[in-house]
């Protein structure tokens, strides 16, 4: 077997180049530590400590001394916005978008900072310009985010929906439930001002984009009980239940209040048993025991309320059994029910709240679009005690 003898004199040559690489790398580096004021160091010595606010006023004898610093000058400006310093951010940044030799990327970087000092600062509008600036570069996707909301927080839907769809396309991720949902806030702003055919387009466009956008049915049953057309009105509530058996519970006392204005109050009561029986709901139980109250009498409303309770127990209702045993109690027995009635209902009322499923927001009303948190369809139209229980 032969030796190439080169390779034994070529080992120690590799060696000694990649030592003095190495040599010359740790000198440069020290070189450029000793560069370093040392207000940098007791900059990062002091967020190493979490301290920030010694550590900004570090960083700006940092900059005042060593005004190339770019990354120095982004650290301060998102420091002073988390800190809610604003302006100084908003100051920070405009001097950097402002400089010439700054490299295209690093003003793009400033300007999407910029952009968000803004939307920080309720600057709305300025913010929506500079975050428009943004689409087409590497910060759209991050830009279209925040002009959606700034579009949801203006109201201005259709701009919303162009951006969701923008970003549907930036993202490859289906925005088509909030279109549909921004399409039913257009709708529901025409049958407030009392614009039904300006209205109807809308809920077309949110079935279209979300088939299963139970919303869009609830507004257009809203809308033909307005114009009188109650068989229309319960039609497109009744195909809620091929959507999402769940919502029937927010819409069953309008849709039992249509049955009666068509004089066919007991086919409503008979739905809405029948909703009960598949899909227990306490506000279907609440509107169910009423009509049987009012059209059977205080014994069979309780009858119902025991079996319901039986089948599903909850405090609510419990709460619910306890007032329909009140009605037929003797004035001794009414006195003690009444104390337990009032301590179960004061139990209650947080039970009786719906409640975001992304940050836990409970409200007493339910929600599209949550006031905390900004997600849309978010809230069960379940009671929290009820979702807690399934």
């Amino acid at each position: 077997m032969e030796i190439d003898y080169w390779w034994l004199l070529a080992l120690p040559l590799f060696f000694a180049l990649g030592w003095l690489a190495a040599r010359i790398d740790i000198k440069h580096l020290l070189s450029e530590s000793r560069a370093l004021p040392k207000s940098y160091f007791k900059g990062l010595n002091f967020l190493l400590n979490e301290q920030p606010d010694k550590a900004i006023e570090a960083f700006i004898e940092v900059v005042k001394v060593e005004p190339q610093t770019i990354e120095l000058h982004f650290a301060l400006g998102s420091l002073f916005r988390r800190r809610g310093e604003v302006e100084r951010a908003i100051r920070m940044h405009q001097n950097l978008v402002e400089r010439e030799d700054l490299p295209q990327q690093q003003k793009l970087d400033a300007l999407f900072e910029l952009a968000q000092d803004y939307h920080k600062a309720g600057l709305l509008d300025r913010a929506e310009d500079l975050f428009a600036k943004l689409r087409g570069t590497t910060h759209e996707e991050a830009a279209l985010k925040y002009l959606l909301q700034i579009y949801v927080q203006e109201k201005d839907w259709q701009k919303a929906i162009d951006a969701a769809q923008q970003l549907e396309k930036a993202t490859g991720q289906s925005h088509q439930k909030e279109v549909a949902n921004f399409y039913c806030e257009m709708a529901s702003a025409g049958i407030m001002d009392s614009r039904p055919e300006a209205a109807r387009p809308f809920l077309d466009q949110a079935i279209c984009h979300h088939r299963l956008c139970v919303r869009a049915n609830m507004l257009l049953g809203d809308l033909e009980l307005a114009q009188g057309n109650f068989e229309a009105a319960i039609d497109a509530w009744k195909r809620i239940e091929t959507q999402n058996p769940a919502y029937l519970a927010l819409v069953v006392e309008r849709m039992l209040a249509a049955y009666k204005r068509l004089a066919k109050a007991n086919e409503g009561l008979n739905l809405l048993r029948g909703f009960l029986g598949k899909y227990p709901s306490l506000d279907v139980l609440n509107v169910v025991f009423t009509c049987v109250l009012e059209q059977q009498g205080a014994e069979p409303a309780y009858q119902l309320v025991r079996d319901e309770i039986r089948r599903n127990p909850t405090l609510l209702g419990l709460d619910k059994l306890l007032e329909a045993q009140l009605m037929d109690a003797s004035v001794q027995r009414r006195h003690d029910l009444e104390l337990v009635k009032n301590l179960v209902h004061q139990h209650t009322r947080s039970l009786a709240m719906y409640k975001c499923d992304n940050c836990g927001f409970r409200a007493r009303q339910h929600y599209w679009h949550c006031p905390a948190c900004g997600h849309w369809e978010t809230y069960s139209p379940r009671r929290a005690e009820e979702k807690e229980l399934s």
